[in-house]
């Protein structure tokens, strides 16, 4: 069972990286502040690529430290 999880583990990392890197970086800077940065690409941004990165990075983060916990708490027991 811990070499399985190890390799899940080591799969999710590398697939998070990729993930991370595949994403674009958040470029409005100060005019954000007065709302320049609400274009209709802002508001919609969940429905695009980019948008599906964000949840897809958000879910293998998570599943990343459940495994991670896991996987510690068996090495100590």
């Amino acid at each position: 069972m811990e070499t399985f999880l190890t390799v899940v583990f080591i799969a999710i990392s590398v697939a998070l990286t990729v993930i991370v890197l595949m994403q674009e970086g958040k470029d409005a800077g100060l005019g954000s502040i007065g709302g320049i940065g609400d274009t209709y690409w802002g508001k919609n941004k969940s429905r695009s690529m980019e948008g599906n990165l964000i949840k897809i990075t958000r879910w293998l983060s998570i599943a990343f430290f459940v495994i991670a916990l896991i996987l510690n708490s068996q090495r100590f027991s």
